[in-house]
């Protein structure tokens, strides 16, 4: 994990940026952790805390987990520093790194759980299922020969059965439409991708559009490819969208960030207690994209990484950015690998934008903080700019000349009100409870010749959900426990249509047929490619 190149950017030790303990955002070179300085009599309070244990384990009535008692304090030591120093036990840590490590090592399927069965929706292309014949459909009953149909598995119990380390063997008992018999599959596990750039398309003849869901190991090779990709047919403008992106590492921030801005501009940098850990990254070559319109899509959930990228494109004047306020995380960690395989994520810096911002929101009692996207949806922000209020302290300059803010996320050049036409509460109802996966699901299965046949062109313009498709999705939610709602559904058509339409596409098209469909949703980007005249505005040459 340790993949830096210190040189290049002036960043001298590992440094993680987080919102949670699962979301990780910045790793870099290893560094001794060895403290230089004891300070406030360390000795004594280790020697105190000690005694203390010492006395339990030896005197106290029941028996006590010792291990278990030092790892809740350890927690607890913790949150009395701010919310994101992190303590993570050897267990957790090998499944809060996978989303960073770019992969995991299983048996390559996409699966969901229908009616207490585990079905094979996909097996992932080059993977080791797919090697083997595992196919779409495929409904698993027994894992290594224990049975695993009807007794209540979860996603995590199914991850925990099929995830594993590479070479390792797992056998897998399926029943297979149209076999009387089951089936038995011996998969050798292996690394198993995941990718962190979403999709990549052109919205029309100029504009393209990349989603990026986060920062991992692979992000900025995701990045370019698509970037490259998208170049070919003819790009002029962009739409980069980091709406919900949590981070993710930094260096690929910074990466990305280089291949919009000239040579030797400032991208972000840091400062904490210790010289050691002050760094300074700056752009350092030719970028892939240094001219023509960007525009930068940002909500409440953009945290981290993905606001190093939006806070060094706006107060660089490079990009427009467009959406809601973000997260504000503006805290660097250090990962410091402890004795027994566990870690500790430890706050030594915050990171400042080229203007000098620091986007941190406040942390003083984690309630209020744990609390703040619900309260900015309470207070209205969600749905009007005017409810956001900025301390005029805190006031800077962005290299043109406009006014920006730091003290809690980033506020975005022009705000998007989160549009509630878009959501529909029998809708919300029917996915939480599986059932338009599976009626899409089984619909694909069903239609699957015919689908694969259709030019994906001709299935965006003419596909159309039919009155008794919704009427069977209707049927598929009340077999899962979901009363009807025919009003809100006829109120609601549709955006029932649209999100039905979208499932049946990505099962035949992955992400890039769902996109182009689903983000008839996205209100942000519907709004987005209709001000590149602004973005153009920001042209520096012009200013």
């Amino acid at each position: 994990m340790r993949e830096y190149n210190n040189s290049k950017y002036h960043i001298r030790l590992p440094i993680i940026l987080t919102v949670g303990v699962a979301a990780g955002i910045l790793i870099g070179a290893t560094f001794s952790d060895k403290p230089t300085v004891v300070q406030n009599d360390l000795g004594k309070s280790m020697q105190k805390f000690k005694e203390v244990l010492t006395m339990i384990d030896r005197n106290y009535v029941d028996e006590v987990n010792t291990d278990e008692l030092v790892e809740e304090a350890i927690v607890n030591m913790l949150s009395h520093l701010d919310p994101h120093s992190a303590y993570i036990s050897a267990e957790d840590k090998i499944r809060a790194n996978e989303d960073l490590q770019g992969n995991f090592e299983g048996i390559g399927i996409e699966f969901n759980i229908f009616k207490d069965t585990i079905v094979v929706v996909s097996p992932l292309s080059g993977g080791p299922s797919e090697a083997v014949g595992l196919l779409s459909g495929d409904r698993i009953i027994q894992v290594d020969g224990k049975n695993v149909a009807g007794v209540g598995f979860t996603n995590r119990d199914v991850q925990k059965h099929l995830k594993g380390p590479k070479g390792s063997n797992v056998e897998v008992t399926v029943k297979r439409k149209g076999r009387k018999e089951p089936i038995v599959f011996s998969i050798i596990r292996d690394k198993i991708p995941q990718h962190s750039v979403d999709v990549s398309y052109m919205v029309d003849k100029e504009i393209g559009y990349i989603k990026v869901s986060r920062f991992s190991a692979t992000t900025y090779d995701e990045f370019k490819e698509a970037l490259l990709g998208l170049k070919e047919q003819g790009l002029k403008k962009l739409v980069l969208d980091l709406q919900g992106n949590p981070g993710g590492y930094m260096n690929h921030a910074i990466n990305m960030a280089d291949d919009f801005l000239p040579e030797n501009e400032k991208i972000v940098y840091t400062l904490g207690k210790q010289k050691r850990f002050n760094s300074q990254a700056n752009t350092q070559r030719e970028g892939l994209f240094e001219e023509g319109e960007l525009i930068v899509l940002v909500n409440e959930g953009s945290a981290s990484a993905s606001e190093i990228v939006t806070g060094a494109l706006q107060d660089n004047d490079r990009a427009l950015v467009v959406g809601r306020r973000t997260f504000g995380k503006g805290l660097v960690q250090a990962p410091m690998d402890l004795s027994d395989g566990s870690e500790l994520r430890l706050t030594i810096s915050r990171y400042y934008t080229p203007s000098g911002r620091s986007i941190q929101k406040p942390y003083e009692g984690n309630g209020d903080y744990n609390r703040d996207i619900l309260e900015r949806f309470n207070n209205g922000e969600f749905f009007s700019a005017d409810s956001i209020k900025f301390n005029d302290s805190l006031k800077y300059q962005t290299l043109g000349g406009r006014t920006v803010y730091g003290g809690g996320g980033i506020m975005p050049d022009y705000f998007v009100p989160l549009d509630t036409t878009l959501s529909s509460n029998y809708l919300n109802s029917l996915f939480t409870s599986n059932s338009v996966q599976e009626f899409t699901f089984n619909y694909v299965a069903e239609n699957k010749a015919k689908l694969e046949n259709m030019e994906y062109e001709d299935f965006y313009d003419k596909f159309r959900v039919s009155k008794k498709m919704l009427e069977d999705l209707s049927r598929t939610g009340s077999a899962n426990g979901i009363e009807p709602d025919y009003e809100d559904l006829e109120k609601n058509r549709e955006l029932f249509q649209l999100h039905v339409k979208a499932q049946v596409a990505r099962q035949i098209w992955n992400n890039a047929g769902f996109y182009p469909i689903f983000n008839k949703t996205n209100e942000i980007l519907q709004q987005a490619v209709k001000m590149f005249d602004k973005a153009e505005q920001l042209d520096r040459s012009k200013m």
